[in-house]
């Protein structure tokens, strides 16, 4: 490995699980909210929407309550927020939702779903089309609550080390892909592997992994891969918006003031709006500088993205034996038709007009 590899994964090694960071002791009258993330610290975007839904807190709040954050591997472990904001040993967190479908698969929807809603369609559903009920009834199950607490947008289909060309390709293919959508690519053969973001550039360099899809072209760059994969697919299936959630322990947060919850949610909202335009804000840039850098701009061909709509569609039949999952995916299909039927005669049509007559790519 040459020192430029040592380098990235020294500097991107998280602590260990257990580590701790020793919180100052609180003011008098100060109520104290650990919260523990699935992200290192710094880690573009994601870090960054929890780090301003804790600072919001705070400052709304005007100090009285105060939200003491900690990385992946400073208390909990990137995979444990799930386990550790349920039982109590945090009081909040911030993750996917997807992470965590061996609790149950309906928390996919609440991340994203191949060929699903964008943020848009998203936040129609959830806001008043019922999805909202339907996540607080998953994580009642398992004393939380749950609020967005930031998107990525679009996501990009993926760092390849070598191009795709047919289906065949993905036969064998050691991957990283959380969600449904890692369930989709297992259909076509390919090998999932689920690594915290901060482990994927080693993963990528040193052989353990022949791809991986991350957040977009921003963070892609700097987590470095444009180093070791030069096959970027600009657009992907599998996650058209992602969504953050803030985890709330049920009882912790029943406990406080009515107004005190209304901070916390009206945080992670703000921070939600304020996460997405942050990526699509970089996004853009950050996409050209990768492609000035050599790195292979690519497109699935027709046959590839038919087969991801095959196997999708497949992923969601097996899941709808689950009753609760069934009943989630249903309003959810139902909210993405009467969405996208709207947007894409309204502001689709706009869009495409728009381009035409100003000469916009």
């Amino acid at each position: 490995m040459n020192a430029k590899l040592t380098r990235r994964a020294v500097l991107s090694a998280a602590p260990a699980a257990g580590a701790g960071l020793a919180a100052p002791a609180p003011a008098s009258g100060v109520e104290v909210l650990s919260m523990t993330v699935s992200w290192g610290r710094g880690q573009a975007g994601v870090f960054d929407a929890a780090q301003y839904c804790a600072d919001a807190v705070t400052e709304m709040s005007d100090g009285a309550l105060r939200v003491d954050l900690y990385a992946a591997g400073e208390r909990f472990g990137a995979f444990d927020v799930f386990d550790a904001v349920s039982d109590g040993r945090a009081d909040l967190g911030h993750s996917a939702d997807y992470y965590y479908l061996d609790r149950h698969p309906g928390f996919a929807f609440y991340t994203t779903i191949p060929f699903g809603m964008t943020p848009e369609e998203f936040g129609d559903w959830r806001l008043h089309r019922g999805g909202a009920a339907l996540h607080d009834e998953l994580g009642k199950m398992f004393g939380l609550r749950l609020f967005p607490c930031g998107n990525t947008g679009a996501q990009p289909g993926g760092w390849f080390i070598r191009p795709i060309r047919e289906v065949g390709d993905f036969q064998g293919l050691r991957f990283r892909m959380p969600g449904l959508g890692g369930e989709v690519l297992k259909r076509l053969g390919a090998e999932i592997l689920q690594l915290p973001g901060l482990e994927v550039y080693q993963a990528l360099s040193t052989g353990a992994l022949d791809g991986t899809e991350w957040l977009g072209p921003w963070a892609d760059e700097k987590a470095g891969f444009m180093e070791v994969a030069k096959y970027y697919y600009v657009a992907g299936f599998h996650e058209p918006g992602t969504s953050l959630s803030l985890f709330a322990n049920r009882a912790r947060f029943d406990a406080l003031k009515p107004g005190q919850r209304r901070i916390v949610e009206t945080a992670a909202a703000a921070a939600d709006r304020w996460a997405l335009h942050l990526f699509n804000s970089r996004n853009a840039s950050a996409l050209k500088r990768i492609e000035a850098s050599g790195v292979n701009m690519m497109t699935f061909p027709d046959e590839v993205w038919d087969a991801f709509a095959d196997a999708s569609r497949d992923v969601l039949v097996e899941y709808e034996r689950d009753p609760l999952f069934a009943r989630i995916n249903g309003a959810y299909q139902a909210s993405l038709r009467d969405s996208s039927r709207w947007l894409s005669q309204s502001s689709g049509v706009f869009a495409a007009r728009r381009r035409r007559v100003l000469g916009l790519p």
